[in-house]
């Protein structure tokens, strides 16, 4: 099983880099004409990283069912 401190490590470099991308793509859609299909793939990344910070939330907060 992975150690707690190491899914800590990784939620604060994949939450840097979702915000780096959220920055990144504010800077390409404000600077016309600006590339649409780079926009998006940028998106589906933040998207990815965004499900998998979700994904080890979940294993560092675990449900408890009451």
């Amino acid at each position: 099983m992975v150690d707690e401190d190491e899914l800590q490590r990784k939620l604060k470099e994949l939450t840097q880099e979702h915000r780096d991308l959220d920055a990144a793509i504010d800077a390409l859609s404000t600077q016309p004409p600006f590339d649409q299909i780079q926009v998006q793939r940028l998106k589906k990344r933040k998207l990815q990283l965004k499900d998998l910070i979700l994904k080890i939330n979940s294993q560092l907060l675990p449900d408890i069912i009451a």
